[in-house]
């Protein structure tokens, strides 16, 4: 973790004028560290390099040094350095726990209605599978059919020889990477995207290589010279309810898409798992529909149903899924069980919970709508059709401090440096909208009270659109 890397990630931490400057880098850091951007273990530049690269003293990086080690995030040995650290009984992730600490960090929904039925429905044919060994490789039969008939139902005629089930969509990713990416090669991603498919490329030795969103989605034009101009070896999009702006690409756009990826011979990954938070009556086909066997599609029941069932899949043609299953065993030998009976039980039974829960969200989205509208009424955002976050456009690029401030306040927000690879993006802030109505209530009222105390700092814009490091 090099002193530049660090520079990156931080941003524009320091509130202008300040005179608490190493407290301020302090909680930037410790930022970092909890939510594994710097992650524990890593050794922290030498304090002369990191002094240089933020432009302050080396005093003011012991000073934020000292406040870390005494908060166990910071471990130092004289002549070895210093490396980033967890206190002991903490997990990566873990904050700093307070009795009304509000979590808008994760965008994820709690447990549908009906998976403790589902539970007890299948417990008949868990028992009798207890007498094989468990292992499907490629996935257990009746959810792959389950997978499958609704691809099918969403307009894609699929068959369960398409179907690869996985432990999360997450995993799925980290598949595919596998079997197409090799050390060096390029990557196609949006700007802003999920932040894990970042470390999921950087993990395979890949270069993420992003193409910036509009205000209005993606940037067709951009994306097409990219493949041109880059040839990457492989492209990650997520086109329903894009995460974290929210987006939704049309028919036509997938199809032009979908046109240029085959032109180029580049396959894409479709990460799809917000595909079933539409609150609209009209979606688009499935983006495989337009691709052809160069598209693998990737979803999982963490976000429709509970991420506690760690069940996904990948949708592709049968050949590729034939080279999927062998690539697993590198990683893992399947599905537990047990999990894959109760998310084929779900997808089995009435739609009405999984309607219930769209409903339910997209309530929850007009609530947060309205408190950010009344309360922070200079931040601009478009209202999604579905998904479950905002992505809130602030009047000045202070993301980073926002959530630093706020944290300190009892509640959890990913500033917009997070979605990109190389740091940036400090005018948005991401706000999830999965939480009850009056917990959205009480977290937007801290948001704005951090909001105004980034303001009441003064912090001038400089004329490239940055706040001044100093």
């Amino acid at each position: 973790m090099n002193a530049r890397r660090v520079a990156q990630l931080l941003g524009n931490w320091r509130r202008h004028g300040s005179r608490h400057g190493a407290a301020d880098l302090a909680a930037g850091l410790r930022l970092l560290i909890l939510d594994g951007r710097i992650p524990v273990g890593d050794a922290l530049p030498p304090e002369r390099e990191l002094a240089a690269a933020l432009d302050v003293s080396r005093t003011m990086i012991g000073a934020a040094w000292e406040r870390l080690r005494a908060d166990g995030l910071v471990v130092s040995r004289r002549g070895a350095g210093s490396w980033a650290a967890l206190p002991v009984g903490r997990g990566i992730g873990d904050h700093p726990q307070t009795a009304d600490l509000i979590d808008l960090a994760r965008a994820v929904p709690p447990a549908i209605s009906g998976i403790s039925a589902a539970a007890e429905a299948v417990l008949p044919r868990l028992a009798a599978e207890l007498s094989s060994h468990g292992y499907y490789e490629q996935g257990h039969p009746e959810l792959r059919e389950r997978v499958a008939h609704r691809y099918t139902e969403r307009g894609l005629p699929t068959t369960p020889d398409q179907i690869l089930i996985t432990s999360g969509a997450h995993l799925a990713l980290t598949m595919v990477l596998r079997l197409f990416v090799g050390p060096g090669d390029r990557v196609l991603v949006e700007q802003p995207t999920y932040p894990n498919a970042i470390e999921a490329v950087r993990g395979a030795h890949g270069v993420p290589v992003p193409v910036a969103m509009t205000d209005d989605g993606w940037d067709l034009d951009g994306i097409e010279a990219t493949l041109r101009q880059v040839a990457p070896r492989l492209a990650y999009l997520i086109v329903d309810f894009q995460n974290p702006t929210g987006h939704r690409l049309d028919a036509a756009g997938r199809e032009r898409l979908a046109a240029a990826f085959r032109r180029a011979r580049t396959p894409v990954v479709i990460d799809e798992t917000h595909v079933e938070l539409d609150f609209t009556d009209s979606p688009p086909l499935p983006f495989s529909a337009f691709g052809g066997d160069l598209v693998l599609a990737t979803g999982s029941g963490d976000k429709s149903h509970w991420g506690g069932l760690r069940t996904g899949w990948i949708r592709a043609s049968a050949d590729l899924i034939s080279r999927l299953t062998a690539v697993r065993r590198g990683l893992d030998l399947g599905t537990p069980v047990f999990e894959q009976l109760v998310l084929a039980e779900l997808l089995a039974v009435s739609p009405d919970p999984l309607l219930e829960r769209r409903a339910l969200f997209a309530a929850h989205r007009d609530a947060l709508v309205t408190e950010v509208r009344a309360q922070l009424p200079d931040w601009r955002f478009a209202v999604p059709d579905g998904g479950l976050s905002l992505w809130c456009e602030l009047p000045a690029p202070v993301s980073t401090r926002i959530a630093a401030i706020a944290q300190n306040s009892g509640v959890r927000v990913v500033p917009g440096s997070f979605f990109t690879p190389h740091g940036g993006m400090e005018r948005w802030l991401r706000v999830p909208y999965t939480q009850p109505v009056d917990v959205l209530r009480e977290a937007t009222r801290r948001l704005a009270a951090a909001a105004a105390s980034v303001a009441e700092s003064g912090a001038p814009i400089a004329e490239n659109g940055l706040i001044p490091v100093t």
